[in-house]
């Protein structure tokens, strides 16, 4: 029996429906057999430290997470990825581990989908939610 793999979430968590997006891409991942890693839920696992703004907690929290994770999946929606998201795939890059990117943003970019450093170092980009749960069967 094969083990689940566990994704790490990367992305913007910054307005509700950014978290929502994030919410909903976890649970079609989950629903898919994976088990995930959702930093805005899973690196401020204590109240008190995101109330006290522990950064150094929180970054601990996703470096572990990033670390026990199988792959990545990213969103990389917006007119520049997430700079916090962007460090995490680089980290993920390092590590030797998979990237997957969704792009759900029309906007084009000059020469691309996204920052030609982010796009490169990642094995696939997907640009709908359903596309990504066709290219997570290949990682499963």
């Amino acid at each position: 029996m094969n083990q689940k793999k566990t994704i790490y979430l990367a992305g913007p968590l910054f307005t509700h429906a950014e978290l929502e997006f994030n919410r909903k891409l976890r649970d079609m991942l989950l629903n898919k057999g994976f088990s995930v890693f959702l930093p805005q839920e899973d690196a401020e696992d204590a109240k008190e430290e995101h109330e006290r703004q522990n950064q150094e907690y929180i970054f601990r929290r996703c470096v572990e997470g990033v670390d026990g994770s199988d792959l990545i999946v990213a969103v990389l929606d917006g007119g520049d990825v997430d700079s916090g998201t962007a460090w995490e795939i680089g980290y993920a890059y390092a590590k030797g581990k998979p990237i997957i990117g969704l792009r759900t943003d029309f906007r084009a970019l000059s020469n691309g989908i996204v920052n030609l450093m982010i796009e490169v170092s990642a094995n696939a980009l997907a640009r709908t939610e359903e596309e990504l749960m066709e290219v997570m069967e290949k990682f499963r």
